[in-house]
């Protein structure tokens, strides 16, 4: 027999089927690869800081782990695992590849550029208004915050720290 089906039968299939898909409970933790990575690694990166400082400065400073700039940059760790694990999941001819690869870089090219020249400029000037005399109107205001950017060793250590993030939570899936 040749069932012929309308598309009242085929909505109504759709409807029952996603009826039945909002029945299971809601999971704790979202399934969203790509999402979970990212922030995963953007977690690692920022936990790290804490000991990249130490390492360097032989001090403990958990302030690190809620400021931007430092080793390994959270920011390329985070567009790195992300545009991995898009790659990973859906392969690398789609477009949600190619915006993750463009976001990615133009991230890691502005930690490298902008943000950090901007950081060397604050440094600058805290120093010159650090050197007021102490009556000067501006010898008093906060300093600017000095550390924006990243070396580009920074952010090739956050891209690396993605890339292995995501490489490994896709084969313990």
């Amino acid at each position: 027999m040749n069932e012929v089906i309308t598309a009242a039968d085929a909505a109504a299939n759709n409807r029952a089927a996603a009826a039945a898909s909002s029945l299971s409970p809601p999971s704790i933790l979202p399934s969203n690869f790509p999402l979970l990575s990212a922030f995963v690694a953007f977690s690692l990166a920022q936990f790290l800081k804490v000991f990249t400082t130490w390492f360097k400065e032989k001090r403990w400073d958990s302030k690190k782990m809620l400021s931007s700039g430092g080793m390994p940059s959270s920011h390329s760790a985070t567009v790195t695992a992300l545009a991995v694990a898009i790659g990973l999941q859906e392969g690398t001819g789609g477009p949600a590849f190619a915006i993750a690869v463009v976001l990615a870089s133009v991230v890691m090219y502005d930690a490298t550029g902008v943000r950090l020249h901007a950081g060397r400029q604050a440094e600058l000037l805290n120093q010159i208004v650090c050197e007021l005399p102490p009556e000067h109107p501006l010898s008093s205001v906060r300093p600017l915050r000095d550390s924006l950017g990243h070396t580009p060793v920074q952010v090739l250590a956050g891209a690396v720290l993605g890339f292995f993030i995501s490489s490994l939570m896709r084969i313990t899936q």
